[in-house]
């Protein structure tokens, strides 16, 4: 399903999930201006489609001791296809590792990590990221306050 195929029910079915997934099918049919049976079969199919992923429930990082927030910049010492999979393959097993994209630019690596402390990512740093055979080096952006954070896309 692409951007084009949704209509302005499934828009509104989706801009309320993205507020609230504990919604009752009731709520969510207020919301999209739409039937129960309607949303719930609307709701289905777009997660059939993927366009709709599992429900979560966002956890405050202060309040479970995971208040540090850095934006790393990695470069590989190899672009080989090889080195690459290892490395993302890597990242994946790292649960402190919330993001991480692949670049275009100087960079080839930007994560976002997440620690109980600076000397927390120092370990991570230091001890695991610095010490990846694919890894030739690394720059940390501490984040002083969060000014705005979504989990919610544009519709």
């Amino acid at each position: 399903m692409k951007d084009r195929d949704l209509d302005d029910i499934d828009r509104r079915l989706l801009r309320a999930l993205q507020a609230d997934a504990s919604l009752s099918h009731a709520a969510l049919a207020e919301a999209a201006g739409s039937s129960p049976a309607s949303c719930w079969r609307r709701v289905r199919a777009l997660e059939e489609t993927g366009v709709l992923k599992g429900p979560v429930r966002l956890v405050d990082a202060e309040k479970v001791g995971r208040g540090v927030n850095v934006m790393c910049q990695v470069r590989m010492r190899s672009h080989a296809p090889d080195d690459r999979n290892a490395f993302e393959a890597y990242l994946t097993t790292r649960p402190d590792v919330m993001e991480a994209h692949s670049m275009s630019g100087e960079w080839d690596y930007l994560l976002r990590v997440v620690a109980a402390d600076v000397a927390g990512y120092e370990r991570f740093l230091m001890r695991d990221l610095l010490n990846h055979p694919n890894v030739a080096t690394a720059a940390s952006h501490f984040a002083l306050s969060q000014v705005k954070y979504t989990t919610a896309l544009p519709l």
